[in-house]
């Protein structure tokens, strides 16, 4: 298992071998495979010969931009030695899967990336066999279902596009209708250009959250603003683009819907939908044609189900293709009802020679061009579209963490999901933050030429010198100031218009916070201005915020009941308890509500002048209990851990609610040596298992090893 990332992450845990190559190179990495492959005649030139078209051309740009091994290894920052194992043990197995994603594909490049690895995967024939070939992992579960029906604006339906006249011709005649576009739409960041300059009027967004997802995103959030109409489909109520919505149409989450979805190897799949859609939500499918009907086409979207819309889709996949595109599912047009809601798992094609569909494409040779070859493609390395400078020395790569999902839409409401990573972040080199005098769990502002953000500093040497980490997680709804595609430059790629998401120069400088603390609340608060640094994070039965100002309040008392304190019920009691050191610049205060039963805990809030406060996990586990005797009230107060009292921290395993500090403790009471170990007596990775690594880096760390993740 070879690892190309320029970071050092958690699949690195099963990696032989882990290429942190210089952010932009893998053209140059991947030509120069090629040319290693050619040179010693590690070729397959019987297929190459039958079956493609290109591969002098290919080489001989590759043997142009990446020569030798030495060339390769200085342009992407490795190891001469690293690169030349990497290469030996490509040419050497020929059962050899290159699986690939965001890492690529979100590049001013990605396009040209991607045909690196296919053309490695050409000149040696592994492709269309079984342990073989480039394998796409979407960013998304239904991305290539998406791209079926033509879910991009410079795409048609069914795999036909734009660049050939008769594929628009075809699609007219199929749906009966001269009035057909035909050039390509804009692209997502073209067409949000667009509606800045108004020449888009009105928008219509489904199901996604672009204010918070797209590059240069403060730009995106004000083309909104200007925008004369602004329509949004969603299932949650409070997201940043709906907060610029005119029109807000409610729509049904993802167990409530009924369709099709479609993997990344071709298996579509049905989707029932296991509860109804809640209030007035209703199928997006529904609303396009309630809208349609409403615009005078009513007779054009007749469709009364799911199925319906199924079955013509399946009808213009297969309508004159003959095989000539990948995509068909012509033999499904003709399923009935009651068949299609029992529709197995099925991967395309599935036409009338091959009904139970298609388990593999390209054994034979042959690939979807007019003449059936596949194509190298010559490529030449290009860097990313904007170099660090003096200005903004460090490289911004975004990506995800493990236990949140885009843009915290739903898995923000989670309490469990929110447990291992609470905060938004920004992961630097050791070298770099002590160069920017960065401390580890202090806070730093970064700036790019596009916007600017706050995140909590992870100091850490799994990132590589000059470049930055953050998650692209956060939005308004859960931070203040931490989108991080609002840092992110709008450049796209040619081809594709992906954004180049995994580089843009910053800078990045620690944030002079005057004060920092936190409030724990089992309501949702409406936090002042004074918090510039404001993170809220969904905890059981309470809210939790993180918060750091540049100046502090002139009465913290004041602040802190103008944000606890609200009306009391009727025959409902508050207590008060504060303490404040004025020399210190330390606050505690404590906010308990309580009938002639007993008192329980409304809120707390600490305040410190630096990032040393009480732990937060055993004070919020008091938000559990009825009533809180005088002990607890004691060290709530003093912020201290009872005797014998081991604050718990942040999560481990989100599945089984298995503490970092839980696992930590039974790898040395028990002297466990294995990930397995653990498991057996905490239950920790035995689920998802994506907590097997940090599991095992645990481990190393108990035995002073050093882990490979």
């Amino acid at each position: 298992v070879v690892v190309i990332d320029p970071r050092r992450t958690d699949t690195c845990d099963i990696a032989d071998l882990h290429l942190a190559l210089k952010p932009g190179s893998d053209v140059l990495l991947f030509n120069g495979l090629l040319t290693f492959l050619h040179a010693n005649g590690d070729t397959n030139p019987f297929f190459v010969d039958a079956h493609t078209e290109g591969a002098e051309s290919a080489l001989a740009a590759a043997r142009q931009s990446a020569p030798d091994t030495a060339h390769v290894a200085h342009g992407c920052g490795l190891s001469e030695e690293a690169v030349a194992t990497f290469y030996r043990w490509f040419s050497r197995h020929e059962k050899t899967v290159t699986v690939y994603s965001q890492g690529v594909n979100q590049s001013s490049s990605g396009t040209d990336k991607v045909n690196a690895i296919i053309n490695c995967h050409l000149l040696t024939g592994r492709i269309g066999r079984p342990g073989m070939g480039p394998f796409s992992l979407t960013g998304q579960p239904n991305a290539m279902g998406g791209r079926e029906v033509g879910g991009l604006a410079n795409q048609l339906a069914a795999h036909m596009d734009f660049d050939h006249p008769e594929h628009i011709d075809r699609v007219g005649r199929f749906w009966n209708t001269s009035a057909i576009a035909r050039r390509p739409g804009l692209k997502a960041v073209e067409m949000f250009d667009a509606i800045g300059a108004g020449r888009i009027k009105a928008v219509w967004i489904i199901a996604t959250n672009p204010v918070v997802s797209l590059p240069d995103a403060d730009k995106v959030r004000a083309s909104l603003t200007r925008c004369e109409l602004v329509v949004v489909s969603d299932c949650v109520r409070h997201t940043d683009t709906t907060a610029l919505a005119h029109i807000l149409l409610p729509a049904p989450a993802w167990g409530e819907k009924d369709g099709t979805v479609t993997n990344s190897e071709r298996r579509i799949s049905r989707q029932r939908a296991f509860a109804k859609p809640a209030g007035e939500a209703k199928p997006d499918w529904w609303m396009v044609c309630e809208v349609a009907r409403r615009l005078g086409f009513g007779t054009a979207f007749d469709y009364r189900g799911a199925a319906d819309i199924f079955r013509e889709h399946a009808a213009l996949s297969g309508f004159e293709n003959s095989g000539a595109r990948a995509f068909d599912i012509g033999a499904l047009a003709v399923l009935g009802d009651a068949y299609y809601d029992r529709l197995a798992p099925i991967q395309w094609p599935v036409t009338d020679q091959a009904p139970a569909g298609t388990a593999r494409l390209f054994a034979d040779g042959r690939f979807f061009s007019p003449n059936r070859k596949a194509r190298f493609v010559a490529l030449t390395s290009r860097p990313p579209a904007h170099a660090p400078n003096d200005d903004y020395p460090l490289a911004l790569n975004t990506g995800r963490v493990r236990d949140q999902w885009h843009t915290m839409t739903r898995t923000g409401l989670s309490p469990r999901l929110a447990s291992h990573t609470p905060e938004p972040f920004v992961e630097v080199h050791p070298r770099d933050a002590a160069a920017q005098n960065l401390a580890d769990g202090g806070l730093a502002r970064l700036e790019s030429r596009w916007g600017a953000m706050l995140a909590r500093v992870r100091v850490s040497e799994h990132q590589q010198p000059g470049s930055v980490y953050v998650p692209m997680h956060w939005n308004d709804q859960y931070a203040r100031l931490a989108r991080a595609d609002a840092l992110v430059n709008p450049a796209t790629d040619p081809v594709s218009g992906q954004p180049e998401l995994k580089h843009t120069p910053v800078q990045i400088r620690p944030y002079a916070a005057a004060w920092h603390g936190f409030v724990l609340s089992r309501r949702a608060l409406t936090v002042p201005a004074e918090a510039e640094y404001c993170v809220r994070v969904r905890g059981k039965d309470f809210w939790r915020y993180e918060l750091a100002g540049h100046a502090a309040p002139a009465d913290w008392p004041s602040f802190a009941r103008a944000l606890l304190c609200t009306p009391l019920a009727s025959g409902e009691r508050a207590e008060w308890v504060e303490l404040l050191d004025a020399a210190q610049s330390r606050y505690h205060g404590v906010r308990l509500l309580g009938r002639a039963q007993g008192a329980y805990l409304e809120s707390v809030a600490f305040i410190a002048p630096t990032v040393s406060l009480p732990p937060r996990a055993w004070l919020a586990s008091l938000f559990a209990k009825a009533t809180l005797t005088r002990a607890e009230r004691a060290h709530l107060i003093a912020g201290s851990l009872p005797q014998n009292q081991t604050d718990i921290g942040e999560m481990l395993c989100a599945c089984f609610g298995v503490s970092r500090a839980a696992v930590r403790e039974a790898i040395r009471r028990e002297s466990l040596d294995n990930a397995e170990a653990v498991g057996r007596l905490l239950k920790a990775g035995t689920n998802c298992c994506s907590c097997l690594p940090e599991i095992r880096a645990l481990i190393a760390s108990a035995r002073g090893t050093k882990h490979a993740a």
